[in-house]
């Protein structure tokens, strides 16, 4: 499976690379994954020009195409004025809209100060809710004083291994159809503008009959098409 991981760092070295790298390696021992990083730093221009002329340089035209294609996403940034930065924030402008739908993401970020910590949950994770990303639910934030501290670790490895697990359950064909069962199944999945993640038990309570048996399952979580969701409640 493919882990991209996207860093927002500026300095050489970084905080926020470093805090990336620890989140790919911790990943890698919970799914098997090859790594690509893609440094927002050196795209930074083309980001800018996108915006004026509409399309893409070619570094930043393989960098969307990767992030696109990934089975999962690490996202890191560092905090400016209380928020993700704005090189951050204008990469995810330019993706298209629907790139990161149904995709597994893991959020982190660094900073300066503790202070700055629920930056994750009022910044990163509305921007990654809205892209209809499915977000694992432990974020990560370094501030100075958390590194070599003890804690870092832990919250790393916590959200490395939420990120593999959900990857892997997705890779082996989570919320899924097979066979036959696709044809009859691919007007439902077309028509549906979005998907979550729920509980096995939940998923056989709310799915439509004309579907039985064709969720397929790994672990105890079903994905489950917002359409679906929605005409088991209609009465």
């Amino acid at each position: 499976m493919k882990l991209v991981v996207v860093s927002a760092g500026l300095s050489v070295p970084s905080s926020t690379r470093l805090l990336a790298d620890r989140l790919a390696a911790a990943t890698g021992r919970y799914a098997s994954v090859d790594v690509q990083v893609v440094e927002l730093r050196d795209l930074a221009v083309e980001i800018a020009h996108n915006f004026t002329s509409g399309f893409p340089g070619r570094a930043l035209s393989a960098a969307l195409e990767a992030v696109t294609e990934a089975d999962g996403l690490i996202v890191v940034t560092p905090v400016f004025s209380a928020s993700y930065s704005g090189l951050f924030k204008s990469f995810f402008d330019v993706l298209d809209q629907d790139a990161l739908t149904g995709k597994p993401v893991l959020i982190a970020a660094t900073g300066g100060s503790a202070r700055h910590s629920l930056v994750l949950e009022h910044a990163l994770r509305p921007l990654f809710a809205y892209l209809r990303a499915v977000v694992v639910p432990t974020a990560v934030y370094a501030a100075s004083e958390d590194w070599g501290a003890e804690g870092l670790a832990e919250r790393i490895d916590r959200a490395a291994g939420e990120l593999g697990r959900l990857m892997e359950g997705l890779g082996s064909g989570a919320g899924a159809v097979r066979g036959a069962d696709v044809a009859d199944t691919a007007g439902v999945a077309d028509e549906a503008d979005s998907s979550v993640v729920v509980d096995t038990d939940t998923a056989a309570a709310i799915a439509p009959r004309s579907l039985d048996g064709a969720l397929a399952s790994a672990d105890r979580f079903t994905v489950i098409p917002f359409e679906q969701q929605l005409a088991a409640l209609r009465p």
